[in-house]
């Protein structure tokens, strides 16, 4: 179980963050969910460590991963798929994946497994990674988190820009990390997606927490998403 307690971040003397605290419970999907600028991308930031807190702690079972530096978190099985992606363009897609092996080099047959959650890696294999389609990428930076084999997976914004069957795709795959016992803290703009895949939503606000609501409540409540993200 992922767990943020009191959480305070921010850029320099700008404080995001407020005293934020959810948790994230494995073979579950919690999403994110606020307003642009609300804190979902700093969120996954402080988690990874990319950001020192201000305050508060963040927890992966028995580890603090505040505690440490942003290169070991994944050491602690924490993956993360970044908006944008963030891919080594002049990689090749196997290099990209070798790169996402380098924290836990011990992963035996890791790469097959993530080649056969995305079949259309394994034919772009030798081929450099900015020449991929967009959501080619995207399946790249989800293998390359994958190849941990880890406990949590952030999503960041992992649909933006793409075409619907590779919408699916990715869907899919989430759902199977799920299902995997896989703990994913998914941050989603389309509020369709959010509805189908949702097992509980933490909702941000100007940097606080206003609740946690399941995923049930939000399908049968239509004014819960209404009234934190004005749609």
């Amino acid at each position: 179980m992922l767990k943020l307690e009191a959480v305070d971040a921010g850029y320099g003397r700008a404080q995001v963050l407020r005293q934020v605290s959810f948790e994230a419970q494995a073979g579950e999907i919690t999403c994110l969910l606020g307003r642009n600028g609300a804190g979902k991308t700093t969120t996954m930031k402080a988690i990874m460590g990319l950001l020192p807190l201000m305050g508060g702690q963040v927890r992966l079972e028995a580890e603090m991963l505040s505690a440490l530096p942003a290169h070991q978190v994944p050491r602690c099985g924490v993956g993360y798929v970044p908006q944008g992606r963030r891919l080594f363009g002049e990689l090749t897609v196997g290099q990209n994946l070798e790169v996402g092996r380098f924290s836990k080099p011990d992963n035996e047959g890791v790469l097959e497994e993530v080649l056969q959650l995305f079949p259309r890696l394994r034919e772009r294999f030798s081929q450099r990674a900015n020449t991929l389609s967009g959501g080619e990428q995207q399946m790249l930076a989800m293998a390359r988190a994958l190849s941990l084999r880890p406990k949590v997976v952030l999503l960041d914004e992992p649909t933006e820009g793409l075409q619907p069957s590779m919408i699916a795709a990715i869907r899919d795959v989430t759902e199977t990390m799920r299902d995997q016992g896989v703990a994913v803290v998914l941050v989603e703009q389309r509020v369709e997606a959010i509805l189908a895949l949702a097992d509980r939503a933490a909702l941000l606000e100007n940097g606080r927490m206003r609740g946690v609501v399941s995923g049930a409540e939000m399908r049968d409540d239509p004014s819960i998403l209404a009234g934190h993200l004005g749609v």
